[in-house]
């Protein structure tokens, strides 16, 4: 695994749950696991994708897999209702070893902190049983588009990526789904592109989602801040821009991730 540039310390385990309620209605747009009983989910966290999972599919059993035990311990408290419907296992996707085999599996945000996406779907596929339903969803920060230009929001986000990139991570991997499920093994593979695509019609929206990825490229800063790779001044001015596009209705903000679906 490569390393994991929004941190682990509270805030940020607030953060990603609210960041799944956020997103969920473009994530789940097109997720049916209407016909899945035990869906094993690789990079699970906090518990926040899980949790609009158990609830969106109420007869389905998750199996969580995750390498951090700080994220997991928080998991078991956030999704404690939810009894034996949920479990937890301490490991990295890139090395997994379970006994059981699973009829799906999810996999949202996560990629992007692995050093070798490949090798993580490779041990996913040995853990599906013979036609599994598959979700994977990612990042595709090069999609990024605003206008007018905001120098200092597009100077912070790219400063962001190139980060994620030399900790092993990989800020694109979301528009290379479709070859690397093909490349590990799974028979089809169908992509779409969803996102954030705000200008004068967006309204109240656009004041929720420009909060949202202030938020975003926040947890970041410790990380870039402690690294040398970004100052104090590029972190304000990043902010002051992103109040700029919530206030402009005329601005266009432009942004896309992958999500692609998989069978064996």
């Amino acid at each position: 695994m490569a390393d994991y540039v929004h941190g682990f310390d509270p805030e940020e385990q607030l953060r990603l749950q609210a960041q799944g309620e956020i997103l969920a209605p473009m994530v789940y747009r097109e997720v049916d696991f209407s016909n899945c009983k035990h869906l094993l989910e690789v990079g699970s966290g906090v518990g926040a994708q899980t949790r609009i999972l158990l609830e969106r599919f109420p007869h389905l059993q998750i199996t969580c897999v995750d390498s951090s035990q700080v994220q997991l311990a928080q998991a078991r408290i956030n999704l404690a209702s939810f009894g034996d419907r949920v479990c937890f296992v301490e490991q990295d996707g890139c090395n997994l070893s379970l006994s059981e085999r699973f009829d799906a599996a999810f996999v949202c945000w996560t990629l992007e902190h692995v050093s070798s996406p490949i090798q993580l779907l490779v041990k996913l596929k040995e853990h599906l049983q013979p036609g599994a339903r598959v979700y994977v969803t990612e990042v595709f920060n090069s999609s990024l588009y605003t206008s007018p230009e905001f120098p200092h929001f597009q100077h912070y986000f790219d400063l962001m990526s190139s980060f994620q990139r030399k900790i092993g991570g990989n800020p694109d991997v979301g528009i290379e789904l479709g070859n690397l499920l093909i490349a590990a093994g799974f028979s089809t593979c169908a992509t779409r592109f969803d996102g954030f695509y705000l200008d004068r019609r967006s309204g109240e929206k656009r004041q929720v989602f420009t909060a949202y990825w202030k938020e975003l490229l926040k947890s970041a800063a410790p990380a870039l801040l402690e690294s040398g790779d970004c100052s104090l001044q590029a972190l304000k001015l990043m902010e002051e821009d992103l109040e700029k596009i919530g206030n402009d209705q005329n601005a266009i903000f432009f942004y896309q991730f992958v999500q692609a679906k998989a069978t064996l």
